[in-house]
């Protein structure tokens, strides 16, 4: 039960930084960096998708992530060298539930999309607020793996669970590669969260993220320098659709990270047919430059009262409804040494959740369909 217990993973700890507000909090600038950023470089279009989102297309060379220190003369790499051995292998449920679609922003060849954040600007305005990890409360359910790891995958079910409109808080399920001590954790998440908090709206929408444990800095998407896009029509931070319902159709996004062999890159390919989306260079990183040695799977929420008054984890019922009510992941794997594909060890993982009473993890196996879970719950929201 304590493993059960001392599951504390932070997904994506910057979104916390983002979305939560906390007595003695200080204001952060973070949001003026990705306003000079586009105001410097030539924007070759703008596009207003579904929803209000506003997308700036930017050559690729020119790029917020290549305004990092470390990424000034870096060689941008347009193309994987290879995939992970076993890629092509089909499941026999593959087609149960629909795939989901990320936001498709269609910028010209030659550039990507970045999102210029109007709505989080009109919502948050002065309301960018940095916290100590004490101000912040984590619930989560899924699964920890330690291992050596050159990559992570998994079939992920996307619904929109509840938030509270004005709590700060957020709720978000996705994967997680990480290496390093406690304190000093190198980290690549990519996942779909509902934060209300920050986007103004409640819907599902896509982020990447990673950190560099000796730098003690998080980034999201492109609201700082890292993260490499090569993809001219993946929108980060928009709206996964469309969403399951519960007792209804189920939708899902199919994510794979993974470490380029040659590049040692570890890049970032979504969909049923792994389109690369881009990549983050190995330079950024301490640790991670060379391997992972931890994964998890599974949902959080986290923010100022995400313990306290909680809000819905996945669809918002507990595991044990299973498919078609609870949310599940499957086709979890790892990559690794030698490039393959291969299914976690079961024996070696840490399946459980932080509060039994809120959120749970059932369905826990592995068969002739790989490993998969089905996961979630109300929180305080019954």
């Amino acid at each position: 039960m304590k493993e059960r217990r001392d599951i504390r993973v932070i997904l994506v700890l910057s979104y916390i930084f983002l979305a939560t507000r906390a007595h003695g909090a200080r204001i952060t600038k973070g949001r003026e960096n990705v306003s000079h950023i586009l105001t410097y470089q030539h924007v070759n279009k703008t596009i207003v998708v579904e929803g209000g989102d506003t997308y700036d297309c930017v050559d690729v060379y020119l790029q917020p992530a290549f305004n990092h220190p470390l990424l000034k003369d870096h060689e941008i790499q347009m193309e994987t060298s290879s995939f992970p051995i076993g890629l092509n292998a089909k499941s026999s449920i593959q087609h149960v539930a629909s795939e989901a679609h990320l936001s498709i922003v269609e910028c010209p060849t030659g550039m990507v999309p970045i999102l210029r954040n109007s709505r989080m600007d009109q919502t948050l305005a002065h309301n960018m607020f940095q916290v100590n990890n004490k101000d912040v409360q984590v619930e989560e359910a899924g699964i920890k793996y330690f291992h050596d790891l050159y990559g992570v995958r998994a079939t992920i079910n996307v619904y929109e669970p509840k938030v509270k409109k004005n709590s700060g808080d957020l709720s978000e399920t996705g994967i997680q590669i990480d290496n390093g001590p406690k304190g000093h954790v190198d980290s690549i998440v990519v996942c779909y969260s509902v934060s209300p908090s920050s986007y103004g709206d409640s819907f599902a929408r896509f982020h990447v993220s990673w950190r560099n444990g000796m730098l003690d800095k998080t980034c999201v998407d492109h609201d700082c320098p890292g993260f490499v896009q090569t993809s001219h029509n993946v929108g980060l931070g928009g709206r996964v659709q469309p969403v399951s319902v519960y007792n209804g159709p189920q939708y899902v996004i199919n994510i794979l990270v993974f470490k380029d062999p040659k590049t040692n890159n570890w890049w970032l390919a979504y969909g049923e047919e792994n389109k690369p989306v881009g990549y983050w260079p190995s330079s950024l990183f301490t640790r991670l430059s060379d391997k992972g040695k931890f994964s998890f799977w599974g949902g959080q929420v986290a923010g100022p009262t995400a313990s306290s008054d909680s809000p819905q984890l996945g669809s918002g019922h507990f595991a044990s409804e299973g498919y078609g009510k609870a949310s599940f992941m499957r086709n979890i794997q790892t990559v690794d040494e030698s490039n393959k594909l291969v299914t976690p060890n079961e024996y070696d993982n840490l399946v459980g959740t932080s509060d039994f009473r809120k959120y749970t993890v059932d369905g826990y196996e592995v068969n002739n369909h790989g490993m998969h879970i089905y996961y979630g719950g109300p929180g305080n929201l019954v």
